[in-house]
């Protein structure tokens, strides 16, 4: 569990990125937080790793304060995703999903056998293991950086817009199989987007924030998507634009759901019972 308790960052210039937030993500849920930019989402999921230091308050992972930790070993067993995959461009793709237990001290056999292990896990071939980042496409570098991200076994997976860098088909297969992975793996996410059909989608708990991290609204997709806090979530959501207001529309060949506008957005299907 990761609990983050009115923390601050404010920089010498005076600048407040964050004010005073705070949150609870449980143990193996999927926290997303969402916002424009400049709104202080990534400054909050650095203060998770030690990225950035809080100016004021604290973080708690698993109850222990982070402050007390040595910030090299925590980072160590917190795997982290970027935007760009960041991966070593002269270091090929087994090595670069093998690098941190290679810092931690796993023989080169070991770490490249785990290495192995995990691209099978996020979908890629076996014969990319040998390849340098700059012969992959965008999606296969991310597919890449979340196996680095996951090398070393973390409880917690920080991901700052991972799929934002790519185009929208191969976006939403990533955002598939991240929860495909989630599903199997049962890790404690914190998410960073400016998306709000990606947050909708991936979040167990939605954060949306606003300038200077400040909370609009929070909860499951299905309770803000029910009862909007304010005019700045109903216009996140785009529920004021009539995309997201739907209705039934008979048709001949079976009922429709359309928009505001007219537009079909889907059809009706019978419900399926899950076991």
């Amino acid at each position: 569990m990761i609990e983050l308790d009115q923390v601050t960052k404010r920089y010498p210039d005076g600048t407040t990125a964050v004010d005073q937030f705070s949150a609870v993500v449980p143990a193996h849920s999927t926290c997303v937080l969402v916002g424009s930019s400049g709104c202080g989402k990534t400054t909050i999921l650095r203060m998770i790793n030690r990225m950035v230091k809080p100016t004021c308050g604290s973080v708690r992972i698993d109850g222990e304060d982070i402050a007390r930790t040595d910030a090299v070993a925590l980072r160590r067993r917190i795997g982290y995703v970027m935007q760009h995959a960041g991966l070593l461009p002269h270091r090929k793709v087994i090595d670069n999903i093998a690098t941190v237990p290679r810092l931690t001290g796993v023989p080169r056999s070991q770490a490249h056998r785990r290495a192995s292990e995990l691209m099978e896990l996020v979908g890629l071939d076996p014969d990319l293991a040998t390849r340098y980042p700059s012969q992959l496409s965008g999606g296969q570098q991310q597919r890449v950086g979340v196996a680095r991200a996951l090398a070393p076994d973390p409880n917690i997976l920080l991901m700052d817009e991972p799929f934002g860098a790519v185009d929208p088909l191969v976006r939403r297969d990533l955002q598939q199989e991240l929860l495909r992975l989630q599903a199997e793996l049962g890790k404690t996410i914190v998410f960073v987007t400016h998306d709000i059909d990606e947050a909708l989608l991936l979040g167990d708990q939605i954060v949306i924030l606003t300038r200077g991290g400040q909370v609009a609204q929070r909860g499951t997709s299905a309770e803000i998507m029910a009862a909007p806090a304010n005019e700045f979530v109903t216009g996140f959501l785009g529920l004021d634009r009539g995309d997201r207001l739907l209705h039934i529309q008979p048709n001949e060949r079976g009922d429709i759901v359309v928009d505001a506008h007219g537009r079909a957005a889907g059809r009706l299907v019978p419900t399926v019972e899950r076991s």
